[in-house]
């Protein structure tokens, strides 16, 4: 990877420009796996209208999403579905992530922040200090620091005992979407109108990496155990991976799928949902398997693994549900 040059623009931040990387592009073929309904395992909403939107997994296999729409959030607790309610409706919560002790942290425009509901249903709620907010994906470091997208702030947002740092970067289109944290604290984030994937390391330099497409809008990210930052290229209906300053796509066929999601598994499979196709899919060692959803009209929005490899799934029509790990690993 060659970098041109490295400017500082304030007093913690540094953007690299002019970055070359190596390319690789990856044509796949479908092949569509087509699970039997009793495969997966599914808790319908209890009121029509909700409609889960992000999911992410405790230490102890609670499940935690957010409810688009509502004024609630639920959880799958020891396999049973439950409905905690909020202060106020909430518009778009696209980011959620817990917390090591459980703690379930959501992005919350009625709060004009983040709010965290503890498993004890208590919340407690941090505005930010801007008239408005439009925020995207959130993830929970290992040092328990909240890091989130915030698209009003032109930065990538990190929250740490009630007190906020901005990373803003440079792009004027910018849009920042996915945000993920590895396990050595860098956080990756990408810019859908910017065409970006962004780096920032635990001392707090900020990388850029311009996609190799133009107008690729890349949107979720999420880092494998062997450092592999994948992430979706969502115009262009492909999954990309970044690795060792190299580039390579893989390009996922049919009938505008939509993709959406990203969640890696511990042995390094990569799943995302397929949106308008109702499925979920699957990329291991190059290869695309999908897994249709037991129902018509689903739309996986969200993904997540749990700590026993179960690929669990918010569906926008009404629905959580996971394929359990013995079928997930086949």
């Amino acid at each position: 990877m060659k970098i041109g040059s490295m400017r500082a623009i304030g007093r913690h931040i540094m953007i690299a420009t002019g970055i070359a990387a190596v390319v690789a592009v990856a044509v796949v073929f479908l092949v569509v796996h087509r699970s039997s309904a009793s495969s997966f395992v599914e808790y319908r909403m209890r009121q029509s209208l909700d409609m889960p939107i992000a999911i992410a997994a405790a230490p102890d296999g609670t499940m935690w999403f957010t409810l688009d729409l509502a004024r609630a959030i639920g959880r799958v607790r020891a396999g049973q579905l439950e409905r905690l309610p909020t202060a106020r409706d909430n518009v778009e919560p696209i980011g959620l992530g817990v917390a090591p002790d459980g703690s379930a942290w959501y992005t919350d425009t009625g709060a004009r922040g983040v709010s965290r509901m503890t498993p004890a249903g208590e919340i407690e709620s941090f505005p930010l200090d801007t008239p408005i907010v439009r925020l995207g994906r959130l993830a929970v470091a290992p040092d328990g620091a909240v890091w989130f997208a915030e698209a009003t702030g032109y930065s990538i947002t990190r929250m740490k005992d009630g007190k906020i740092a901005r990373h803003v970067f440079e792009s004027p289109r910018g849009d920042p979407y996915g945000v993920a944290v590895a396990q050595d604290g860098t956080v990756w984030a990408t810019l859908k109108s910017g065409n970006e994937l962004l780096q920032i390391p635990p001392q707090g330099e900020m990388n850029v990496f311009e996609v190799p497409h133009q107008a690729a809008m890349p949107s979720d990210v999420a880092i494998g155990r062997d450092g592999s930052v994948w992430f979706i290229e969502s115009r262009e209906n492909r999954i990309a991976r970044f690795k060792n300053g190299r580039f390579e796509e893989f390009n996922v066929a049919g009938p505008s799928p939509v993709l959406s999601g990203l969640a890696v598994t511990a042995d390094g499979d990569l799943w995302f949902g397929l949106l308008r196709g109702g499925a979920l899919g699957r990329l291991r060692d190059g290869h695309i398997d999908t897994f249709k959803l037991p129902r018509e009209g689903a739309r996986p929005a969200s993904l997540a693994i749990d700590g026993d490899g179960n690929v669990w799934y918010a569906d926008i029509t009404g629905y959580v549900g996971n394929l359990p790990a013995r079928e997930a690993r086949h």
